[in-house]
Order: C-alpha cells, then structure tokens, then sequence
C-alpha cells in the first residue's frame, strides 16, 4: 500500500515537475551557459571563458551584491519588527476584521509597483505633496528624503510587506493558545512567553516570511531607481545594464549566477531549518 502511495504521488507531482524543468531550470541552465561564453560570442564551441567572473571583482561589482543583501537585510529586520504585531492581531485577535485588513493589503497588490513607488515620489519630492501643504500652512520648505539608502529600504519595506505579514500571521496561528495560557499560570511574564513560546512555535512562519522578503529585496530593481535615484547602484541594476546597454550578456550571466548561487544557497539554508508538515497541516 505504501509503494502503491509512493507511486501515486510520483504521478502526481510529474506535471509540475515537468514545468519546473521547462520553466525554471532550463533558463538557469541557458544563463549558467552564457556566463561562460567568451564576449558577443553566442556559441558553445569555444572553450569556455570564466573572464566574466573575474570582472565581477576586478571592476566592483561584488559593492553592488554587498549594497543589496545589505538593503535586503535590513528591510527584512524591519518587516518582522513591524509585521509581528499585525501578523499577531490577525491570527489571534482582530477576528472578522481579519478578512478586511487581508482584502487591503492584497489590494494593493494588484496596483503595478512602479505606479506606487512614483506615488511616493510625487509625495516626498521637493514641491510635492507633503512640502507643498507644509509651506502651506508654515510658510517652512524641508530637505526631500528622496535619494539615498533610507528611501530605498523604505520602498523595500513597503513593497514587500505582504510577503512577510502572511507567513507570519500564518506562523503565529499555529501557537497554540493553551501552551500561552499555561505558561502564564506558570509565572511566565510577556517577554518569556514571547521569546520561549510565541517565536520558537511560530518559526516556521518566521522564516517563510524571511526568506520571501529577503530574496525579493535582494534582487529589487525599482526601489533603487525610482527612490533612490540610483544614489546607491544595485545589483539587478548591474544585471540590466549589463544585458541592455552594455551588450555584455556573459558579464550580465555571470552576475547573474552570482546572485542566484548566494540567494539559493541561503534560501535552501532557511527552507532546511523549516517544519513543511506543520506549515501544509500535516501531522507525522
């Protein structure tokens, strides 16, 4: 019966196995071969050439990967400082305004990014919203934010912030209220039931929200050009320069797997140190 089960599940899982490999591991496997490709040479019967890769310290461009898994760093702290006691209300507190508060934020998804973003800018720029109003009422001007780290991982933060409030929400549903209310009963005061309780149970939602925001802040483009006016120049931006006005798709390849090696080796890391049965419900 169990072999019967395996093969089932075998069957099952073929389709998707089979898109994964047309739709994911193929185009890795393209961009891993032209990494290696000498310059405006689209052919594999050369030997290969890893002159790419030295370029990526040779000419600076590991500033650019230490700059975004900086950038990403950072916003993902700041989401799970802000996203745990929202995450919280949702599973356990706010009941039916739960649905409400998941329709607003999954609304906002469905505005393009950019379109938020040059919001923002039209409202923080120097004569726009917020300084218009201001001078307004005061008669005072004030420095624009617009154009530097700080904006940027803003914008990291704000655009990703569903990806963490979700998984945290769902993480933090999984803490059971009689193991809070029994180590209360024990004499355990708020921080130790945090710490002991609420964040070891709620891990694995902890480190789905993480690993989400972390490797789509790693890889961001926007935040750093429509906010941050390319004051601080990222990775993906390398990326893109490198694919389109620089015409050097082995160099773009190359910085490319770069930054998929890291983000992968880091998300197999986190995805490891995961309970799946627990998070899909299932008990051993």
């Amino acid at each position: 019966m169990e072999r019967l089960d395996r093969r089932l599940g075998l069957l099952s899982s073929l389709p998707m196995t089979v898109v994964l490999l047309l739709a994911f591991l193929a185009p890795m496997l393209v961009v891993a071969l032209f990494s290696i490709m000498p310059q405006k040479v689209f052919s594999l019967a050369h030997a290969p050439d890893f002159s790419a890769y030295s370029v990526f310290f040779s000419q600076g461009y590991y500033k650019s990967l230490l700059w975004s898994l900086g950038m990403a760093l950072a916003s993902t702290a700041i989401l799970l400082v802000i996203c745990w006691p929202l995450a919280y209300g949702m599973a356990k507190v706010f009941g039916r305004f739960t649905l409400v508060l998941t329709i607003a934020v999954v609304m906002s998804l469905f505005v393009s990014e950019n379109i938020r973003l040059f919001g923002w800018v039209l409202t923080l720029m120097k004569g726009g919203l917020i300084e218009g109003h201001i001078r307004a009422w005061t008669g005072v001007s004030y420095e624009s934010p617009l154009y530097g780290v700080p904006i940027i991982i803003f914008g990291l933060v704000y655009v990703y912030l569903p990806f963490m409030l979700f998984p945290l929400a769902q993480g933090i549903a999984m803490v059971p209220d009689d193991t809070r209310q029994a180590a209360v009963d024990l004499g355990a005061n708020r921080w130790q039931v945090l710490t002991q309780i609420d964040i070891p149970l709620a891990a694995p939602g902890i480190v789905v929200g993480s690993l989400l925001s972390f490797v789509l802040a790693a890889g961001a483009l926007a935040e750093s050009k429509i906010l941050g006016g390319q004051a601080v120049i990222a990775i993906a931006d390398d990326v893109e320069t490198a694919f389109t006005f620089g015409q050097n798709w082995p160099l773009g390849s190359a910085l490319s797997m770069i930054l998929i090696v890291i983000i992968g080796a880091l998300a197999l890391f986190g995805v490891s140190r995961v309970d799946l049965d627990a998070i899909m419900g299932r008990k051993r």
